[in-house]
């Protein structure tokens, strides 16, 4: 189950037909389950409590007075991977806000489904885990897409890889333009992905993109095992000059790209 707090939220919750175990009121929230009551299913639970204790238990600074306790959808592979799928693959993004605009980006750009990554249990294979699409700050950060779009959390990467390789989606990591700092502590010579700039992919096919850790990058297994790397250009020199995107941004300029040329904006 997933905790959902403030007016919005539970109004997303509501409005994906998630079966709702509880909501609890404090008296200033009773406003808002009032804008809220023709959308809460008959028999649900009802909690009342104080202002002093919803303050005790809410994750916000300014609670609002309302939360809920829903079940989460389950989603499989399946799900994401139909029709001409479009696949966002989160590895090792610590920053929950970064996850939650990136699934706020994913769902408003036609993207089928997104998937973070678990940290491997095996020994000797670098860390990939992403922070819980579906923690409080994720979840704000996603205003509430985290539980509509279609989400996976906590795969393997070496599973996932398999499955992309099986189902022939073209898989594309995004790198900065110069090889990806894991890539330099292995072999130099090692040979990588062609890089293409977002307008050289075809992103008409079925296709899924991994966006790595914020500072570190993508590991290097996963980016060699990549059909593709992708790089958005960007000032280096100059007032305006950058060390790389933000990897909300850099998430958002690539669907953007594979939105227009799928035909999906408005």
């Amino acid at each position: 189950m997933v905790g959902v707090e403030g007016p919005h939220l539970v109004e997303a919750a509501l409005e994906a037909n998630l079966r709702i175990e509880a909501i609890l009121v404090s008296t200033s929230g009773q406003r808002h389950l009032d804008v809220l009551r023709s959308l809460v299913p008959d028999g649900t639970r009802l909690l009342r409590t104080s202002e002093s204790l919803f303050e005790k238990v809410a994750a916000t600074e300014t609670p609002q007075g309302i939360a809920a306790l829903v079940h989460r959808r389950e989603w499989t592979f399946e799900d994401l991977a139909r029709g001409t799928p479009l696949i966002v693959i989160l590895a090792g993004l610590q920053d929950p806000g970064n996850v939650g605009t990136i699934i706020r980006a994913a769902e408003g750009l036609g993207a089928s489904g997104v998937v973070t990554c678990a940290a491997p249990p095996r020994p000797g294979f670098e860390s990939v885990g992403t922070s819980n699409p579906l923690a409080p700050k994720a979840l704000r950060a996603s205003a509430g897409a985290a539980l509509r779009i279609p989400l996976l959390h906590g795969a393997q990467s070496s599973a996932l890889l398999l499955q992309l390789r099986m189902t022939k989606i073209q898989t594309l990591a995004a790198c900065p333009a110069e090889s990806p700092s894991s890539a330099n502590r292995g072999n130099p010579a090692e040979s990588l992905p062609a890089l293409h700039k977002p307008w050289e992919v075809d992103w008409t096919v079925p296709s899924a993109i991994w966006i790595g850790n914020e500072g570190a990058g993508l590991p290097l297994e996963i980016v060699r095992s990549a059909d593709g790397r992708v790089t958005i250009p960007h000032a280096t020199t100059g007032p305006s000059a950058m060390e790389s995107l933000n990897a909300g941004a850099a998430a958002a300029v690539l669907l953007y790209e594979a939105a227009r040329q799928r035909g999906i904006l408005a």
